[in-house]
C-alpha cells in the first residue's frame, strides 16, 4: 500500500480545489440561464396577457355588432309583413 505523504495530501487538495473552482463556475453559468429562462417566461407572460386583452375587446365588439344587427331584425320583420300596395 502506498505510503501518504504530506506531497501526495497537497496534490490530493489541489485536484479537489480545482475541481470545486470548476463547479463554482458551472453553478455561476447556470444561474445566468436561469435568469434568462426567467426574463423570457415574464416577456412571454407579458405576451399572453396582452393578447387576452385583444380577445376581450374583440369579444366585447363582437357583442355590440351582434346586439346591433338583432335590432336591426327586430326592426325590420314587421316591414316583411306589412303589404304596400
Amino acid at each position: 500500500m502506498a505510503e501518504i505523504t504530506n506531497e501526495l495530501m497537497d496534490e490530493l487538495l489541489k485536484k479537489m480545489h480545482a475541481d470545486l473552482s470548476a463547479a463554482k463556475m458551472t453553478v455561476g453559468e447556470l444561474k445566468i440561464e436561469f435568469n434568462n429562462m426567467r426574463g423570457v417566461m415574464v416577456s412571454m407572460q407579458s405576451d399572453i396577457h396582452n393578447i387576452y386583452g385583444f380577445l376581450v375587446r374583440h369579444d366585447d365588439r363582437l357583442d355590440r355588432i351582434e346586439h346591433r344587427l338583432e335590432l336591426r331584425e327586430l326592426a325590420e320583420a314587421p316591414a316583411r309583413f306589412t303589404h304596400d300596395s
